[in-house]
């Protein structure tokens, strides 16, 4: 155990530039530009639209404005969680490959150290460390964004930010958010696992292997779906282990292979997808068994990455 804990711990100071100061430097240039954008906003049409906003924000459409804040200010953490989909995947792809590459692998090889922990720790770093820094930094993210909001509005008198704070939605929201990393956990298991494959065996030019890879192989099926007439549903390939395979790591992913209609998220009457509503439906397609046919895909080419680590030393 402590031997796990010290590879995780080294892994996280190679790449903390990767893993956390690029979602920081990322959220501290968009709470910037929010600010900028608040200070330079104090013309004629800001100030005429919160004038309008303060006098028709009374009774039910102010409680409706105050709930919907609460419930869905943690989208302003949505870049943050794009930006973590390309930090797992170009992490995964040289996790392997760079230690062959600079023959650091040699050394490494001379510890008291197995080829499978020393994988594991990477699949950790992958799938816990780096999506659990990056949604802590898009919650702050979004904490900073709406306490400037609410008071640009209150200096135009408009007063948000006390009854925000007293919405329990307040509170549960970036509670929910966390909630969510087992389900991403799950979910990009087997494009972290391919990654990680191609990266233990591809001599170089590891990106297109292992988008390249699938890609062509997509387009060679299609070619002999309609030359052959063999059946297959068009887009079947693609949608069922292609995306799997390369789209596994973007958050917010297993709703395109979830039988979930979005318009099913939209309460008759709502005038938002409520932060529940999401929550709820991503924790119902792991009754699917395309996620658990993945993760036992994942966890078989994460083994098979174990296995070529032991014998593949050239770079």
């Amino acid at each position: 155990m402590k031997t796990m804990k010290w590879l995780i711990k080294r892994e996280f100071w190679e790449h903390k530039g990767m893993v956390v100061w690029a979602p920081a430097v990322v959220a501290g240039l968009i709470a910037l530009l929010t600010l900028g954008g608040l200070l330079l906003g104090r013309n004629m049409a800001f100030e005429g639209s919160a004038s309008k906003i303060s006098v028709e924000l009374g009774g039910e459409a102010r409680d409706t404005t105050i709930a919907m804040l609460a419930d869905v200010y943690m989208a302003f953490s949505v870049p943050i969680l794009i930006i973590l989909g390309f930090l797992v995947f170009f992490y995964c792809l040289g996790a392997l490959h760079d230690d062959r590459r600079d023959r650091s692998l040699l050394f490494w090889k001379s510890l008291p150290v197995s080829d499978q922990m020393t994988v594991l720790s990477k699949v950790a770093l992958a799938l816990v460390a780096i999506p659990l820094v990056s949604v802590l930094i898009g919650i702050a993210l979004s904490l900073v964004i709406t306490l400037l909001l609410g008071v640009s509005m209150a200096m135009h008198g408009v007063n948000l930010i006390g009854p925000v704070l007293s919405s329990p939605s307040f509170y549960l929201s970036p509670l929910r958010l966390l909630g969510l990393l087992p389900v991403y956990v799950l979910w990009a298991l087997p494009t972290v696992g391919w990654l990680l494959l191609v990266s233990s065996w591809a001599r170089s030019k590891v990106f297109l292997w292992a988008v390249g890879a699938p890609l062509v192989t997509a387009v060679l099926i299609a070619w002999a779906n309609k030359i052959f007439g063999l059946g297959m549903a068009p887009g079947w390939f693609m949608e069922n282990i292609v995306s799997r395979m390369l789209l596994g790591v973007a958050p917010g992913n297993w709703f395109m292979h979830s039988r979930i209609d979005p318009n099913q998220l939209v309460q008759e009457g709502a005038e938002h997808v409520r932060n529940a509503d999401l929550f709820s439906a991503s924790w119902s397609t792991l009754g699917t068994p395309s996620l658990w046919i993945g993760v036992a895909a994942g966890v078989a080419m994460i083994a098979g990455a174990v296995w070529l680590r032991r014998w593949r030393e050239e770079g």
